[in-house]
């Protein structure tokens, strides 16, 4: 068909404007779902596949299948059509969908825009898919900084309720453990966030992929962080802690951080935050209960191992455990404590992640 305006029944399709318009009134669409109305519009009588959708309108940007289904879902209550008995959408299962309206080609679009009349907003073309990996890894780091910020001030408060020596007060405690919370946060988000977005553009939307981008990524930070450690340790201090947080911990907990954000991304509606939300919390707090079941840690049974190997260090994490039962910061606290740095962590890099991938999919 021409590139000029498309007529089909009481409407008219501007491409030049990126407008639609029902009786000489605009019809409100967003950017992302005004292309894949002119691109069945462009191919009526044709089937367009999903991943043809996923192509030209969403240009490269990793988003689920219902994505394409909300927005299907969304054109179809804009033009009064029905999904049981069409008039302008029909879907094929499996396979895409087709514009079965009759369209009228128009080389010369209407006349000029009435008086007063705002130009509509041009969609802007999507960021190279470097700047959207960047976008959504970045995302993923802030919101795994945000869960570091959150688990120093409990660690800190812990451990600031401890009787403290002369010139060390609890504020300088809560300040050093919050700082360094955070820095495990972004250090750990940056892997597994990084991970997951890049998984999702090698695969060409979300998906299963997630899983594994998310353990690759912990499994490479987990492995450097407690490497640089250790060796740090051993040279400032002469002698090193031990099996502290490493590559394993890092690749459980990245994986479940991934399989939560798929699992999150799938069912009804376009890229829920909630839903997102609570599937990487669970699998978050499921990996980091098991963690120290099987013999490893995360950040509180790491900063437990520091304080006792270290006899002079003023940290203790005794109170946390005595809320539990524990005479001490024990499997039980370890477990407890795991699963909640687990769900803690997922969900705010998740949540951070899924704002942005709405905002580039332009999901409402």
């Amino acid at each position: 068909m021409t590139s000029g305006s498309f007529r089909f029944e009481r409407f008219v399709l501007l491409p030049g404007d990126r407008q639609l318009r029902r009786d000489d009134v605009p019809v409100e669409l967003n950017a992302r779902y005004f292309d894949a109305l002119a691109l069945l519009v462009r191919e009526a009588g044709s089937l367009v596949s999903k991943d043809r959708f996923l192509d030209e309108v969403w240009r490269g940007v990793p988003v689920t299948d219902e994505a394409l289904t909300q927005c299907i879902r969304t054109l179809r209550k804009q033009l009064g059509d029905d999904a049981a008995d069409p008039r302008f959408i029909e879907t094929v299962p499996k396979h895409g969908y087709r514009f079965i309206a009759p369209v009228e080609a128009v080389d010369d679009e209407p006349g000029p825009r009435p008086a007063g009349t705002a130009p509509p907003a041009l969609h802007p073309a999507p960021p190279a898919w470097w700047r959207q990996l960047l976008l959504l890894g970045g995302a993923g780091t802030i919101g795994a900084g945000a869960a570091g910020l959150v688990g120093g001030l409990v660690y800190g408060l812990a451990g600031a309720s401890q009787p403290l020596e002369p010139g060390l007060g609890a504020g300088s405690v809560l300040l050093v453990l919050v700082c360094l919370t955070m820095a495990v946060g972004l250090i750990g988000g940056a892997g597994v966030g990084f991970g997951i977005a890049a998984a999702g553009f090698a695969a060409g939307r979300a998906g299963p992929w997630s899983v594994a981008g998310g353990a690759l990524g912990g499994f490479i930070v987990g492995a450097f962080v407690k490497l640089i450690s250790l060796d740090a340790f051993a040279l400032l201090l002469g002698r090193s802690p031990g099996d502290i947080t490493g590559a394993a911990e890092g690749a459980l907990l990245g994986g479940a951080v991934g399989l939560g954000a798929w699992l999150g991304s799938r069912g009804a509606g376009p890229l829920s935050l909630r839903r997102a939300i609570a599937a990487t919390a669970l699998a978050g707090a499921a990996a980091g209960a098991l963690i120290p079941l099987l013999g490893g840690r995360l950040l509180g049974g790491s900063l437990d191992l520091l304080a006792r190997h270290f006899p002079d260090s003023r940290l203790r994490l005794d109170p946390i455990g005595a809320l539990l039962g524990e005479t001490g910061f024990g499997p039980v606290s370890q477990s407890v404590t795991g699963a909640l740095e687990g769900a803690l962590f997922g969900a705010c890099l998740v949540a951070a992640m899924t704002l942005v991938r709405r905002r580039l999919s332009g999901a409402d």
